[in-house]
């Protein structure tokens, strides 16, 4: 195969969306544009996943929050396989987390720093967001921006010192992100939680029901 140009647009041309696999049909396009957040950026590429929880969104939505006196501070993880590969280990202590590159501008990390001043709780909008402030832990500068890695694996017996509330979807189990929302809650609480939403048919996955733990 011999081939020239723009690597980026080739991709694009050829690729498909990465829908999940539960979602059973190819990607179009239409849902480059459903399958995203009101918040994406379109000048950057790299994660291969939506962070779902921000799926549920709307511009109107994060005006109303603005006005009501919430602060919105953004930053970029790049979701990689790492994330939604399965445990496989019987003693999840051996499971090992890919590393995914992340971003934290300035105005974001000098955000964070203000509101755990102030005592304000600083709330991650999806199990990506979360695992981006606890693995950044110790690098953050205020007025610098934040470019690094982090394999950092959360699950029970953690104790969360950056993120104070998550709103997030209901995830698979067997998951690493089903563990990081236990070792949030409890892992008693998000059994609960999961009969709930199993009892009421609330929809799981990336289309599906959120919730603010």
């Amino acid at each position: 195969l011999v081939w020239s140009g723009d690597l980026r647009q080739a991709l694009e041309n050829c690729g498909e969306m990465p829908l999940p696999p539960y979602i059973r049909r190819p990607g179009n396009s239409e849902d480059a544009l459903r399958y995203q957040t009101v918040f994406a950026k379109n000048d950057k590429a790299g994660a291969v996943a939506a962070p779902t929880a921000g799926l549920h969104f709307t511009p109107e939505l994060k005006k109303e929050l603005e006005k009501a006196g919430h602060r919105w501070a953004e930053l970029t993880l790049y979701v990689g396989y790492g994330t939604f590969s399965p445990i496989r280990e019987t003693d999840i202590r051996l499971h090992k987390m890919h590393t995914e590159w992340l971003e934290i501008p300035s105005v974001t990390v000098d955000a964070l720093f203000a509101a755990k001043q102030a005592g304000r709780p600083v709330v991650a909008v999806g199990t990506t967001s979360a695992r981006a402030l606890e693995g950044t832990l110790g690098k953050l500068s205020p007025g610098r921006d934040f470019r690094g890695g982090t394999d950092i694996f959360i699950y029970p017996g953690y104790q969360f010192k950056m993120v104070d509330r998550l709103i997030t979807n209901f995830h698979l189990p067997g998951s690493s992100l089903l563990l990081l929302v236990s070792a949030f809650a409890g892992r008693g609480h998000m059994l609960s939680m999961y009969e709930e939403a199993v009892r009421n048919k609330y929809r799981f996955f990336s289309y599906g029901d959120a919730m603010l733990i």
